[in-house]
């Protein structure tokens, strides 16, 4: 178990949770990220992370990133 933002770009994923508060979990799940969803690194370079989840990129904040608990797959 990993953060999402330490996986390299193309590496997909399980989310296993979120290690934040309520309203964080709550936002991250009105976006997608939700136990058991599989998502994609898209680019890790400098500034926010992108990722592929359920079909959308979405940009996400590294400090956000590093709350989301996930499982490598491949």
């Amino acid at each position: 178990m990993i953060s999402l933002e330490s996986l390299p770009p193309g590496t997909r994923a399980r989310i296993l949770g979120v290690a934040g508060g309520y309203g964080l979990s709550r936002r991250l799940m009105e976006m997608g990220f939700t136990p058991g969803t599989i998502v994609e690194v898209v680019n890790s370079g400098p500034g926010p992370l992108l990722v592929r989840v359920r079909g959308v990129v979405i940009a996400l904040g590294r400090g956000v990133a590093r709350k989301i608990i996930v499982q490598p797959i491949g």
